[in-house]
């Protein structure tokens, strides 16, 4: 592939900066765009002073800032939002801002400055809790059961509108549970954290059952600039695509991950029970493995399994705490 000039919006957070190292790596020119409410300029300090990378510290939310600063690129990689699931409980304003206004704002920039490629990391909480699993991409009907999955549907839609009206060239990623260095939330970087604060019994939320596919970062940046390669030889509008593991792990199962990977001994584990038969929390998606078979068919294959991803991504983020 020649050389792209490319956006990663959310460029200082876990994934996207994962996906900047990836890109410059490539030979490619890489504009990174963060407010830096999540992210870290540590994920990206390599880069400063490189010819190739330049840095806007911007909030997307500001329409004007937005549609001044991103253009005179090929590709947006839209990383941009709010992960916390469980916030939508307490604060849907917050998801709504931080994904489904941010995306427009994005998408306007974009119609404004004839930019026609958009790269987008949705989620696996689109689907709701299904009766189908592996669950592929056709999956219907599509029920989110938390505001989080819901922004992250709305979001896909705006897209799709996009592409139709404008002809913008939309990929749509809808990833499982990514862990890896540089995570900032999630159930491995939760349980190491309580296990730090108090190493001899470790809080659960929900009751353990919960069984998920988790991706390592690495398999997950590889699949991203795999399929955007694979899509631009297509005559495609729109791609979908599922992103994660061939199989599933439960939350117990990660507890033992992260506990033998500390060297603990002993710990009482204290299932809090959960919410709605046990997830944990309100619009917690108990069950989740998607069908990456589509994926699979465009050459891209997962390195390691979700119990090789979580023993991998604890032990990074162990040795990122030892840092601190």
């Amino acid at each position: 592939m020649s050389t792209l000039r490319t956006a990663v919006t959310g460029g200082a957070g876990f994934i996207g900066s994962h996906l900047v190292d990836y890109l410059m790596s490539k030979g490619h020119y890489v504009k990174v765009f963060d407010n830096f409410s999540a992210g870290k300029i540590e994920n990206i300090r390599q880069w400063m002073s490189h010819e190739r990378f330049e840095l806007y510290k911007v909030d997307l939310k500001d329409r004007n800032a937005v549609f001044e600063k991103l253009k005179d690129v090929d590709v947006v990689f839209h990383l941009a939002a709010n992960p916390e699931v469980r916030l939508g409980s307490q604060d849907p304003y917050a998801i709504y801002s931080d994904n489904v206004e941010v995306t427009f704002n994005v998408l306007e920039a974009m119609r404004l400055n004839g930019i026609k490629y958009i790269v987008f990391t949705s989620s696996s909480t689109v689907y709701g809790e299904t009766n189908v699993r592996p669950t592929p991409e056709d999956y219907s009907p599509m029920e989110p059961i938390s505001v989080y999955g819901a922004s992250k549907l709305a979001c896909e839609a705006l897209i799709m509108g996009y592409a139709h009206t404008f002809n913008i060239k939309a990929l749509i990623l809808r990833l499982a549970n990514i862990v890896g260095p540089r995570a900032q939330h999630g159930v491995i970087y939760d349980f190491i954290h309580k296990l730090l604060a108090d190493p001899t019994q470790l809080e659960i939320l929900g009751d353990g059952s919960q069984r998920k596919s988790y991706l390592y970062i690495s398999d997950c940046i590889e699949a991203i600039y795999h399929l955007f390669r694979e899509f631009t030889k297509s005559n495609a509008l729109i791609e979908v695509y599922n992103i994660g593991s061939q199989d599933w792990i439960t939350v117990k199962e990660i507890a033992d991950i992260v506990v033998e990977e500390m060297g603990l001994k002993g710990v009482k584990y204290r299932f809090t029970g959960g919410v709605e038969g046990g997830r944990g929390w309100r619009g917690d998606v108990k069950y989740m493995l998607l069908d990456v078979s589509k994926a699979l068919e465009k050459g891209w294959r997962p390195k390691h399994t979700s119990r090789e991803a979580v023993r991998l991504a604890a032990r990074a983020l162990i040795k990122e705490v030892g840092k601190c």
